[in-house]
């Protein structure tokens, strides 16, 4: 017997939202370059971003049953992590369901599998991040387990974790650590945003970053470190 659960613990909606003001890149940088889920999960539409609550689902390669089964029991802002194996021959996810995922509010579907239908899906303006595009259809006959803890796109994710997803990728965030790695990656912004008012005020890169120590002890020289007679 399969075992759907249906609730689960959550961030608040203002850490959530805190945290959806930076980067993807930033998030998995402030928060010691961890969380970033495999570079294989794309945006259909690279102008697309969310930020929401991990809600998981394991669906069998080529079903979508429980995809189904997740959207009809997430909560508005919640992001359908929905992992099929890596499978990429299928397109388990396309305009109908992306119409009913958005009906309920869902913030984004991520999948490690194949989706379709990605010029609708874009027109309708829903985040949807996949390993792959594929025009083949899936069945609806396996059940698994929604909301429980998984392995996805290399990286551990628990239900109620925060996922944030832009064009350059999807990173999560512990829930319980919410507050501090926005708290983090605020600072961050802050201090890349004064390294690039330094550079535009004449810094060079070896001097900003520090490296004049690290390139001596490595051996680095130049046609500038011979005096000419």
């Amino acid at each position: 017997m399969v075992h759907v659960t249906t609730q689960i613990p959550r961030a608040t909606d203002e850490d959530i939202a805190r945290l959806g003001q930076f980067t993807a890149a930033t998030i998995h940088e402030a928060q010691g370059r961890r969380g970033a889920l495999s570079s294989t999960i794309k945006p259909i539409d690279r102008n697309t971003s969310f930020v929401g609550t991990a809600f998981t689902v394991v669906c069998a390669p080529r079903d979508n049953l429980m995809l189904q089964i997740a959207i009809h029991f997430a909560q508005p802002g919640d992001v359908l992590l929905v992992s099929a194996g890596g499978f990429p021959e299928a397109g388990m996810f396309g305009d109908v369901l992306g119409n009913a995922a958005q009906a309920k509010g869902i913030a984004a579907v991520v999948t490690d599998s194949g989706v379709r239908d990605t010029q609708e899906l874009r027109e309708l303006g829903l985040p949807v991040f996949s390993g792959s595009v594929s025009i083949k259809g899936t069945v609806k006959e396996t059940l698994g387990h929604i909301n429980q803890p998984l392995v996805f796109g290399d990286e551990v994710i628990y239900p109620g974790d925060v996922v944030k997803g832009d064009a350059d990728g999807v990173v999560v965030v512990r829930r319980e650590e919410v507050a501090e790695v926005a708290r983090l990656s605020a600072a961050r912004d802050a201090n890349e945003a004064d390294l690039i008012r330094r550079y535009r005020a004449g810094g060079t890169t070896i001097e900003l970053c520090n490296l004049e120590e690290v390139l001596r002890i490595k051996g680095l020289t130049t046609d500038l470190d011979v005096s000419v007679a």
